[in-house]
């Protein structure tokens, strides 16, 4: 029976995060949870292919393509939340004796280069996508087509540039003083 009355805090968030704020996360988090689930099944092809290559001289055929196609895509899942939760690798020791409210101003400057660099991303990778479709490309030993791989990425890029925007208000909008850095996922 310790359920949040409605329109409390979560405990750990900035005071700046607000109901958009959770609804991304909620978003982020589940992105992030099938990028995992989608490593994991990674392992488990590869421990297949090595054991199948080494016993039986019969690998999973195309693996490593499977494996290239799909760590790429993983991989974008987790920008987002990582950034939400402020779990962000931070150099602090030349503002550990800086204020809130300059710490709150470097971090909102900070999430406005992650999210432009996410928006980058996702408009170069959609530029790229296009041209790999237009060109048919396809992997040599499955065959399927490579802008899939690439198509997949782009909601993670675009989910990157919600979140370091998003965090940019959220920074702004924190109170200089006793502000929470990190999110609690």
């Amino acid at each position: 029976m310790n359920e949040p009355l409605p329109g409390a805090r979560v405990a750990g968030t900035l005071p700046g995060f607000g109901p958009l704020g959770y609804r991304l996360l909620a978003l982020s988090k589940a992105l992030a949870m099938a990028g995992g689930l989608v490593f994991v099944v990674l392992v488990a092809m590869s421990i297949v292919s090595i054991v199948g290559r080494k016993l039986a001289a019969a690998p999973v055929p195309g693996d490593v393509e499977l494996l290239q196609m799909s760590a790429a895509f993983a991989c974008a899942c987790f920008f987002a939340y990582c950034h939400l939760i402020g779990g962000d690798v931070k150099v602090d020791f030349f503002t550990a004796k800086a204020s809130a409210r300059t710490i709150h101003a470097l971090d909102a400057l900070g999430s406005l280069l992650f999210g432009l660099m996410g928006a980058a991303l996702a408009w170069r990778g959609t530029a790229g996508m296009l041209a790999m479709k237009d060109s048919g490309e396809t992997s040599i030993i499955l065959g399927w087509p490579i802008w899939l791989a690439q198509a997949l990425m782009i909601p993670g890029f675009v989910l990157m540039a919600l979140a370091g925007l998003y965090m940019v208000g959220a920074h702004l909008r924190s109170p200089a003083v006793g502000a929470v850095q990190e999110v609690t996922p």
